[in-house]
């Protein structure tokens, strides 16, 4: 536990210089299960080569609601101590599109024979686009210069770093999955900028209880720090019957409460599903917020043993 203290603190400050402002990057409920979209240090962790795809629908009934799809690849090298990993993410808002695509590397460093701790660091672009003159079908648009000419395809690169420290019991996650910030300008009078890159710090933890021979209990944290916005947390807390089904619930400061459910098929194929129920005044305006994620994993045929998969 002095170990964990220390690299905690350690990083913490070291990131705490690189702090900015606003709340942009998609939320996921089901982060517990999949931590490679905020965390390069993350990829290799399954000891098996896995895909994940996901689908969050938030606040449907609103015209132009939120969407965001993702898909994460993952693997181990020959070596074991290095993992490599490829993330895209489809994140969409009213006409506005952003199309992320970043490649992860993670090195493994071994602390005890039960505990690792990975070094991650994660590369790509971003392309943004934003069809404003289709705004102008709204009657107090028609005139306005802001939405006379349309952002296509601009393209922003960056990198990110993470650590990951891990046993079969237990996780700590830190990471700052961008680094450079950018906005988007259309012309040179400034008629239409969006900040487009925030610097997000994200650090999450978890451990499993066993309660009996056949339940397993899974508590989990996530913090979200950017400056100039609230401060976000989600606990969630999580039943495992029988090494096949997992459900539980989560709390989102501020936001919302949600139940989340995973079944696991073979010890291979997953099936997971979340809803959201809004705290705010948003829920008397939509029809909830669902998402859907299947994973699946090929394991290695020449490995005799490979550890139960809890985070």
């Amino acid at each position: 536990m002095r170990i964990i203290k220390k690299i905690t603190l350690a990083a913490l400050l070291i990131m705490g210089a690189l702090l900015s402002k606003g709340q942009q990057d998609p939320m996921y409920t089901q982060y517990i299960f999949n931590l490679q979209t905020v965390n390069p240090a993350y990829v290799g962790s399954w000891q098996t080569i896995g895909i994940t795809a996901l689908t969050r629908e938030q606040w449907i009934g609103f015209q132009g609601h939120p969407s965001t799809q993702s898909f994460s690849l993952q693997t181990p090298l020959k070596s074991e101590n290095v993992g490599i990993g490829l993330n895209v993410i489809l994140d969409k808002v009213g006409l506005e599109k952003r199309l992320t695509l970043n490649f992860d590397y993670s090195y493994k460093i071994l602390l005890s024979e039960m505990t690792s701790l990975r070094f991650g660091i994660k590369g790509g672009f971003t392309n943004y686009s934003n069809n404003l003159t289709a705004y102008t079908q709204y009657p107090d648009n028609q005139s306005d210069p802001m939405y006379q000419t349309n952002i296509e395809n601009k393209f922003m690169p960056n990198f990110g770093f993470g650590l990951y420290l891990s046993s079969e019991k237990y996780y700590l996650s830190l990471s700052l999955p961008r680094i450079i910030e950018g906005n988007y300008q259309i012309n040179a009078n400034n008629a239409y900028t969006t900040t487009s890159e925030i610097r997000h710090i994200y650090f999450a933890g978890g451990m499993v209880f066993n309660l009996t021979d056949q339940i397993k209990f899974k508590p989990n944290f996530m913090t979200q720090t950017v400056t100039g916005a609230p401060f976000q947390y989600d606990l969630s807390a999580n039943f495992l019957f029988a090494e096949k089904f997992w459900i539980g619930g989560m709390y989102r400061s501020g936001d919302a409460l949600g139940a989340i459910a995973q079944w696991i098929f073979n010890k291979n194929l997953r099936f997971g599903y979340a809803y959201d129920f809004t705290t705010t005044d948003l829920q008397n305006f939509h029809n909830g917020i669902h998402e859907v994620m299947v994973s699946y994993e090929f394991t290695y045929s020449k490995r005799k043993y490979v550890s139960p998969r809890y985070f």
